[in-house]
This record gives C-alpha cells, structure tokens and sequence, in this order.
C-alpha cells in the first residue's frame, strides 16, 4: 500500500469547487514542505550519515535483485534459502499466496521503476529490453486479478512512465516506442474478461490464456471477491485508459467502485471485507482499514488526486469519517462489524493497516497518524519486524513476517510532514534489522517466525517493488534523484503514474454520483490545507510530545479501555461489561450480570460448568450485545488457553562458512529429552547417521560422535532413533521428514511424541525439519562438507554467534540479542469457532499422541471442528471447566481489565500439554432458540460475522 509524494512541485490541475475539495491534492503539498524542526536534544542527521544509509540501501537491493537475476530469472520469484526460481507448479502449493505468480517474471516487471528511482538507470534500461524479449503474457494459469493489476499492469505502467520520462532527457532510452504501454495494453484486454458479471465486481481470478468460464479456463465458479480486490483498479486502469486513450479500462474499474459505493452499510458508512460479486451482498461483514479492505480507501483518496473527480474525495471522506468515528481506537486501528459499529469484530490487528498512517499524511490528519505510526514501531522494537497479526496487548497473533513494506512506506511520508528526524532514526533501524535478521546469502529472505528468528523460502516481489523505493527515498535529498518525484502519484504497489495524466484523453464523463447515493454531511469535508504554522505552532516538539505517552505502550502497556464500550455507560458513570478473563464463577456479582446479559451457568456433574446464552432472555438489547461478546471472549480465551499449551518451534541456525548465522530454519520439538527453553543452545557440527533412518545400532559412531546427527524419519520410533544416535555418542538430533517436498512453508508445526516408555534416559536435544528444510543442510553439506549449525529455542544474536570470525560488517551490529518473551500461539489460522460453541478443557492423555505412521507417533495440530450453526439456532453455550475459572483476578490470563492492573501472560509459568488433541475443545451447538421478533434477526448478522471472523487470510 502506497501514498503519494508531494511537494511545491506537484503540477496538476484542481477542479474549481468548494475549498474542502482541495484536500486531497493539497494537504499533502503542503505537509511534504513543511519546515523541518528537531526535538530538543536530537540533532539533525547529517548528509553523510543519510548518504551513506541510502548508499546501504542500494546495496541491500543489489544484493536481492542480482541475486534474483542470477538465481532465478526468468521465474516469477526467488527462493533466498534454496538459491533458485519459485515456479508455479513446481513447487508445493502455498494456496492463494500462489495467485500471483503468472510465469511472466513478476519480480523483474515490479522492480522496473525501482531502478530509475535508485538512479539505475542502465540497469533499467537492460531490464526494459528483457522484459520485452522473455515474458509472456499468455500462459495457461489461473492468477489474481488484484494483484496481476497492481504488480504487473502498474509496474508494466510505472516502466512506461519512467522510460518516456528518461527518453524526453535525451540520454537514455533513445530506442523506446512505447513498447511497455503495448504490454499492458495487451494485459488490460486480457483482464476485461473478468468484469463479466451483474454487478461489474470482477472475478478474483483469470486464466491468462482463456479468460473466464472456458472449460480450459479452470476457473469462473467463483462467487466472492474482497473489497480491495474489486476497489484497487481504478489507477492502474484509468491510466491505461488515458496513456492509450482507450477508455473501456476506466469505465469497467468506475463501475466497479461505484457498485461497492452503493453497497457500502448506509448507517455506519462501512464497506465490509468479503463482498458476492453476482448478488452484492456482504459474505464477511467486519470492517477495518486492513487486509481485505486496506487499498480500497487508499484508491479513492488516489483517484481523486489523479483524474480529479469529486465523487471520489466526497466517498474517501465519508468513508474515513466513518473510520475516525468506529474503527480508530488510538492508537489502534480495530475491525467493527459494519451493521454494529460499536461492537468490535476481533481483538487483534493484521501488518497491512500499517499504510494507514501514510494514508491520514496524504489526507492531512496528522496526530492520528504519529499515534498509530508510533505504536507499530514499538511492536516491531520488540519482535524486531512487524509480525503478520498481533493482538491489541500486542502479543503475536500471527508471526511470520514476509517482508511487507507498509510500515516502511508510512515512515518515509510521515517524515516528509513533519521533518522530524526521529524518523530517519526509525529508517535506520529497519535497515539494521532486515540485514541482521533477514538477509541470507542468495538475497533476503522472509520470516517464517518472529519469535525464533526462522526463515520462510520466500521473496516476494513487492519487498524490491515498494520496500527499497521508500527507504532510499527517505534517506535521499532532491538532487539525489534523477527525476521531479513529486510530479507522480504512487500506487499501492508504489508504481510511478505521471500527474499530467489528469489533463490527458479525458473522454470518462465526470459526474457527481454521489450523492444519489447519500445525503452528505458537509462537516466531512471541512479539511483545506493545513499550513505549519498549524501543524506545528511555534512548537518543534510536536510530533514528539504525541509519540511520548505511546513510548512504553507495548512492554509496559495495560490498555485500558481497548475494547470500545457503550459510549452511554461511560457518560453515565456505569460500569464496562464484564470481560471473559475477569469472570469468576463463584462471584455471585457476576453471576447477576450473566444473567442481565441472558447468559445461564450451569453446573455438569464432571465439575465443568457451561455457559448458555439467550439473547431473547436478556435485560435489553444491549445488555444481549454484551453477552454475545462475553460468549466470544470466552472462546478466544480458551483457545489462547490451547494454545498457549502448546509447544513451541524451535530453531535450526547454520553457523558455519558462508551462512555465518543467516540462515534460521524452523523446526519442531521433542517431547523429551533436553528442553532447549530450560537450558543452553547445542551447538555442534553435523553429520548423518548410518543406518540413516537411525533404527538400529549406528554403525559410523565415529563419525556422529561428538556431532548433532542427521537421521531420517521412518521405519521406526523417535525415542529409539535419540537413543541410538545418543548410544553412538551424538550430542543432538535432527530428524529429517522422509515425505518429500514436506515444508513449512505449507505444512502445520510437527512435534515428536514419545513411544509411551519413560524416556527420561534421552538427554540430548532433538528437533524435527520437514524435507524442503532438511534439504538446505543437506545440500550445504554437499557443497562445504563442514557444516555447523545451533540447535535452540530461538535465533542467537551474530555477533555473540561470530565473535572474533571474519565476517562482513552488516552482518554483526550493536543490535541486541533478538528478545522473545512471547508465549508462541500456533502459526495456522485458528480454527472456525462459533459463538454457539461449547468451550471445555479435557484431561491430558499421552495415550492420545496422533498415530502419525505405524511406526511412530507425532503431535499436530488439532482440526478444524465441524460445520457452523446455521444462522437459526440462536444459543450461545460454553462449558468451561473448574481449572479455567479465575479464581484469583491476579491469575487471569492475558488479564487486562478495563479498571484493574495488568498481568503479562509472559511473566507466568506455563507448563506444556504432552499432546495437542487433548486440549482440543468438544464442540456442541445449543438449542435452537425461540422464535423471535427483529432484534433476533439482527442477532443472526451477528452470528454470522462471528462464524466469518476467526477465517481472516492476509
């Protein structure tokens, strides 16, 4: 996700209107040049030192994007740990992430514009002539429409707009004839096919060579799309349309942003996230400004800068006062359900709504933006990279981590409104991190987790597409850029269109639809451009005195009052509804508030009790809205109890020449032998077992003696094969997956179970890769021989790893120790979980381990329960047992209350499960409730968004 840049030097027209519908094109200006100011006590960084910053930027980028030719061209992408090209279908599915990929270069075509703005101008140049001899844009794949457009089509268009610009200089480029501009022509076409439907939504996928609906075409059942999907079309398509003076691509993105218009939630003024795109009716009805949503705000506030039309900035404004009004909690930014904006939709946030403060920059809303800006640095200060979901007392909901640039991208436009040098520094840190923790030898390489500092095989296109344009941009000084930046609009994929384009082929009738739609407020649009003076009257701490209260929000935070409540019981002085993690069933003051909120307790002859809700039985509508968030909060907390049960990955590090620590694999644990979280990392050289699946006597003890052996899975238990390896001497164990083509990537963590023996004579530490892992080692011993790697719970700092070694200076830095105090939850999308479920805590059973083979045992986790509820059976039940009970406000959970103290998790004990499947809940579905007038019916959208909210995708 993208902002634009601005400056004095913005060249395009404004439409003669009212003074609020400058916005949009004038904030911007006039933030971008407003009067640099410094904290007192920080001085200023010098130009030498943002030199030699963006120097290291372009080093960083030559470093993926050679080894991205050298390794992978002319594949789609390159995989940083196995040094070669990801291929569709050559490698295992990874699912929708696989939609992009066409088999037309995609990194290449996203990096076009990058290398004009790192002043690589001949390499842009090479590059232009390969992407016109190599790719081709008619392969039989099925790919996404959104992201084909944003990555392709806009890079095919931000190509075009750079070679034309370095044509007219008269240095470069001299052959060009428009060729990229046919290209996209030609891709255009190809994606028109996908608009053939009712509402003028597009499909969210196309075959490149069939289109739609063919047989051969292998896709066109579909029936949803998100909202950005359908919404982020409008700039790539419109300037086609005006380069080429085509306007059927204009008219197809502007019907299609005219349908989610008019389907938006008239009373909150929100779009949900997953829309029908033959009926129009919202399949996912929760509403944020992050993944699934995030680019089709940022479009209309785009749009309108671009082409100029009102109707978008009047929507953008309606939109985000909406935003403003329900979704922002400062500092956070949390999904409401669109129906029932006062209700939150979840308790965590996804790493995409990290443009939004970019985004509130361009609109002019500056004191949001820092606030929100502020706090996602403080969780990437303790995670060291943003993870993909963290919860809203900023724990990892999510850890990976693929190299997204949003946050980069909103630093890069908030110091170009305030010109606080506070965000050089955070620049700086980003860079640190990413050589520290990301870069491998083939290029940079995504985080599988957070945590433990393990790597995914992954490189996408947008980290060279958007990542090193806004870091090397926010380091550079005009002169260190060849071309005006200012005179171009980014687009989310950080494409460069041309201003101009707003006076050019201009043949799209613009109308004013909007208010067919909507009464409009005119105090939406109140905004005109903000000087400094206002900004920042008379005072240089400004940005600083907003970020202040935020500096400890995340490792000393109890958030108070997160959670939105009624807006009523706070002006009345009431008390919040009781919290799930506050509840105690033996408080008789709660058990009158369930019952108020319709909620019964009863107790079951095992000692569990379960928890009813009747939202017909409740003291008020609003009293059953609290109740139905009670029963949510109940399920999530003892899913987190679940999970937090859960053992942890662990982590796999070579040390070794050429990896020296860069490389973190993830691995799963053992349940016995040494607990690599209780006592120190094992460190070792590593050497495979013979037999190698490590089932009997070794007979090269001489060779794993005093090394961590490499045994195959099979054949036989994982306690026997520790005991064998630890018979001939082994100091550690890996075990390598006998699947082939097993990953992490796209396979659940895996833990060895035990044989049922009592294996407290296994003293050494084993972990479990799957194959794609297993073979990184493998094929390291093959080409080095001597390969040592560091068995633990987490990735180790470098320079304790390398001390007194030879190594190259960005790999050793003064960064601390990377620090996880974190209670890991799993990696997998949490299981669909209803609010009618029943919430139970079984016993644990050894005796359960999943028969993973017939010849071993092994841990994974646990299913997704059956189908949902339909939308008629009303009651809301939950079974908890006496174990789950607070008991003891200071023992809860994750126990952050709305007027009490704050207890980290972190800070308690937790004793791992022996198995996953025993903390697994049994789920039942209550009674189907009475039938009921229209607040039942109300209560079944509830339902609904409730079923819908724990399948978020990113």
């Amino acid at each position: 996700m993208s902002e634009a840049g601005g400056g004095p030097g913005w060249g395009f027209p404004v439409p003669q209107r009212a003074p609020w519908s400058l916005v949009a094109a004038t904030a911007a200006l006039c933030l971008v040049s407003a009067t640099s100011v410094w904290p007192a006590g920080a001085a200023p960084m010098s130009r030498e030192e943002r030199q030699k910053l963006g120097n290291q930027v372009l080093e960083m980028f030559d470093h993926a994007y050679g080894n991205y030719m050298e390794h992978a061209y002319p594949a789609d992408e390159l995989m940083p740990l196995t040094c070669r090209g990801r291929v569709r279908g050559q490698e295992p599915s990874r699912g929708d992430v696989d939609d992009a990929l066409g088999k037309f270069s995609l990194t290449l075509i996203d990096s076009l514009d990058t290398l004009v703005v790192l002043n690589k101008t001949k390499e842009f140049e090479d590059a232009v002539r390969k992407v016109l001899r190599d790719v081709n844009l008619d392969n039989d794949v099925v790919v996404s429409v959104f992201e084909t457009n944003i990555r392709v089509l806009g890079g095919l268009l931000g190509g075009h707009s750079l070679a034309i610009m370095l044509k007219e200089k008269g240095e470069y480029m001299q052959w060009y004839n428009d060729e990229l501009l046919q290209m996209a022509k030609q891709l255009g076409y190809k994606l028109l096919p996908a608009f053939n439907t009712t509402s003028g939504l597009p499909y969210p996928r196309i075959n490149l060579k069939f289109g739609i609906r063919k047989p051969e075409a292998r896709t066109g059942t579909e029936t949803d799309t998100c909202t950005a999907c359908a919404g982020t079309l409008i700039l790539e398509f419109a300037a086609l349309s005006r380069f080429t003076g085509a306007t059927i691509f204009e008219e197809y993105a502007r019907k299609a942003l005219d349908f989610l218009w008019e389907k938006r939630q008239r009373s909150s003024n929100l779009v949900g996230v997953t829309i029908n795109i033959h009926t129009g009716d919202w399949v996912r009805k929760d509403s944020g400004v992050g993944a699934g949503i995030d680019s089709y705000y940022e479009y209309l506030l785009k749009a309108y800068v671009l082409l100029g039309d009102d109707s978008f900035l009047e929507r953008f404004n309606t939109h985000y006062d909406a935003i403003m009004r329900y979704i922002s909690q400062p500092p956070l930014l949390l999904d409401v359900h669109i129906h029932k904006p006062m209700l939150n939709a979840r308790t965590w946030m996804d790493a995409l709504l990290a443009f939004f403060p970019g985004l509130q920059v361009l609109k002019g809303d500056i004191r949001p933006a820092i606030e929100t800006h502020e706090m996602l640095y403080q969780v990437i200060k303790k995670h060291n990279f943003l993870p993909e979901a963290f919860t809203i007392d900023f724990r990892v909901h999510w850890a990976q981590h693929p190299l997204r640039p949003e946050f980069a991208e909103s630093t890069y436009f908030l110091y170009k409104a305030t010109g606080d040098p506070y965000y050089l520094e955070v620049g700086k840190t980003l860079i640190e991190n990413l050589n520290k923790y990301a870069r491998v030898p083939c290029g940079f390489a995504a985080m599988k987790d957070v945590r433990t500092g393990s790597h995914e095989d992954r490189m996408d296109s947008f980290f060279l597409a958007e990542m090193f344009k806004y870091l090397y941009l926010l380091f550079a000084d005009k002169e260190d850029i060849i071309f005006d930046i200012e005179d171009y609009i980014f687009t989310t994929e950080a494409h460069l269109l041309p201003l101009w384009l707003s006076t050019t082929n201009q043949s799209i009738p613009k109308k004013n639809t909007t208010s067919e739609y909507t009464e409009l407020d005119d105090s939406n649009f109140d905004w005109t451009c903000p000087n400094t003076q206002i900004l920042f009257p008379n005072d240089p701490l400004y940005a600083q005195s907003i970020r202040e209260p935020l500096k400890n929000v995340v490792d000393k935070s109890c958030p108070r009052g997160i959670i939105r409540v009624r807006e009523e019981s706070f002006r009345s002085g009431a008390k919040p509804p009781l919290r799930a993690r506050d509840f105690m069933a033996t408080n008789p003051e709660h058990l009158e508030i369930l019952k108020k909120m319709g909620v019964s307790l009863i107790h079951l002859k095992d000692g569990r009790v379960q928890l009813v809700q009747h939202a017909i039985q409740a003291a008020s509508s609003i009293d059953a809205e609290d109740g139905l968030r009670f029963m949510q909060e109940m399920i999530e907390l003892s899913s987190q109890q679940q999970k937090e049960q859960q053992l942890p990955p662990r982590a796999v590090q070579i040390v070794s020449h050429p990896f020296f620590g860069r490389v973190v694999l993830t691995a799963g644990p053992a349940q016995f032998g040494l607990d690599l979280s209780k006592h120190k990392e094992t460190r070792g050289f590593v050497a495979s077992s013979k037999p190698y699946n490590g089932c009997s006597e070794l007979t090269n003890p001489e060779a794993v003696m005093g090394k961590i052996a490499l045994i195959q899975r099979g054949q036989c238990m994982f306690a026997e094969k520790a005991r064998n390896i630890q018979n001939a001497g082994a100091i550690g164990g890996i075990v390598i997956d006998d699947n082939e083509g097993s990953s992490s990537d796209t396979a659940p963590l895996f833990q060895m179970a035990g044989d049922g023996k009592d294996t407290d004579d296994i003293k050494i530490p084993m972990l479990f890769l799957f194959s794609k892992e297993g073979s990184i080692i493998l094929d390291a011993i093959r080409e080095y021989e001597d390969v040592e790697v560091l068995l633990s719970d987490k990735a180790k700092d470098r320079a304790a790893i390398l001390k007194g070694k030879m190594i190259p200076n960005y790999i050793i830095n003064s960064n601390p120790e990377m620090e996880s105090e974190e209670q890991p939850s799993s990696e997998n999308d949490p299981p669909n979980q209803s609010a009618e479920q029943i919430i139970t805590s079984s016993s644990q059973d050894p005796d359960l381990a999943e028969q993973a083979a017939p010849e071993e045992r092994a841990l994974s986790p646990p299913p997704e329960p059956a189908g949902a509820p339909s939308p008629a059976e009303m009651d809301n039940a939950a079974n908890i047992s006496p174990s789950e009970q607070n008991s003891d406000p200071t023992e809860n959970h994750e126990s952050t209350s709305l007027g009490g103290e704050c207890t980290d998790l972190d800070d308690q004990p937790q004793e791992p499960s022996e198995t996953e499947e025993d903390s697994n809940p049994n789920v039942s579905w209550g009674q189907k409730a009475q039938p009921i007038d229209s607040i039942l019916a109300d209560w079944n959208e509830d339902i609904e968004a409730f079923e819908m909210m724990e399948k978020d995708e990113l």
